[in-house]
């Protein structure tokens, strides 16, 4: 049989969603091999696919060189490839790709900063959103008022939500003066704004929400906020082994670009301000009350603040 089907396939390389890619297949603008598309052909290797007369270069996914971003994403950015509203979104900042696409991993919410990852392959992305492989994520999170040992039972233990039972798998304390103190939570599922939910059915109210952690990649400390690195071969199979996805040849960076990563990691770019269509302040304000979550946190989180 062959590799996968040919909306999916030109959905994959960038060309648009694959119901929009089901719509000019059936309009006919499509052909494969010089014969007619129809809806359900699948392809491989070596096809000539042309859309409106214009060849698409096809290479078969599991050939892919694969690629995986981390995106430090600043507050007042939406986690969409487009917004109704014109709010500046995640993907504006991402290195354009030719017959292929970003795709994210999970979501943080406007109001929220921290690691983000991106991939080019899809069926990676799916397994480490999926609740069934259980990837841990982390957070940092300043909360207005005191989180009690039996709160912290209570979160542990298990919440029920509005769409369903919700746990943290761990929690403590990340230091923090007065009414504002400062957290590190785990959990294994990425719930539309869980980590708030949680909270607030304690009665306690988020000010800041910071991710951490994804699966095993941490929010380097060179990164700032606005900025990407990718990451090499061995941080993409470390990742991938989680979700049981053999390696790919070819994976992570080479020649040049690793170079310049290198480069970057060792003289990190400035901190990107958020557009002003959403927020005139520097992203990397760092919180005026409260301290820092780091002051008493992981050494990643504690070199990120020394350097701000």
């Amino acid at each position: 049989m062959k590799d996968e089907k040919l909306q999916k396939a030109l959905a994959r390389m960038g060309l648009g969603s694959r119901r929009q890619m089901e719509e000019v297949i059936k309009a006919g603008r499509v052909t494969v091999n010089n014969g007619p598309a129809t809806i359900g052909d699948r392809v491989e290797q070596g096809d000539e696919i042309r859309v409106d007369g214009r060849q698409i270069k096809y290479t078969a996914e599991n050939e892919k060189r694969r690629r995986v971003l981390a995106y430090y994403k600043p507050e007042g950015e939406v986690c969409s490839a487009n917004d109704p509203e014109g709010r500046p979104t995640v993907f504006e900042r991402l290195p354009k790709l030719t017959h292929d696409r970003w795709v994210m991993v999970g979501r943080l919410d406007i109001n929220s900063t921290g690691l983000l990852l991106f991939t080019n392959d899809g069926e990676m992305a799916h397994r480490l959103m999926h609740p069934s492989n259980e990837v841990t994520r982390e957070y940092a999170v300043r909360v207005l008022g005191e989180v009690t040992p039996d709160i912290a039972r209570t979160l542990t233990a298990g919440v029920m939500l509005e769409d369903g039972m919700a746990q943290f798998e761990d929690i403590k304390e990340g230091g923090g003066e007065g009414v504002n103190k400062w957290y590190h939570v785990r959990l294994k599922e990425g719930r539309n704004r869980e980590v708030r939910r949680l909270f607030e059915s304690q009665g306690l109210k988020v000010s800041r929400l910071l991710r951490t952690r994804y699966g095993s990649i941490a929010l380097p400390k060179e990164l700032r906020t606005g900025r990407f690195l990718e990451l090499d071969k061995k941080e993409i199979n470390t990742l991938t082994d989680l979700v049981s996805l053999r390696p790919r040849h070819g994976t992570g960076l080479h020649g040049a670009a690793k170079e310049k990563q290198e480069r970057i990691k060792s003289k990190p770019l400035k901190a990107r301000r958020v557009d002003s269509r959403s927020d005139n302040r520097p992203s990397s304000v760092k919180p005026k009350s409260s301290g820092s979550p780091a002051s008493r946190g992981s050494r990643n989180t504690r070199d990120r603040n020394n350097k701000r």
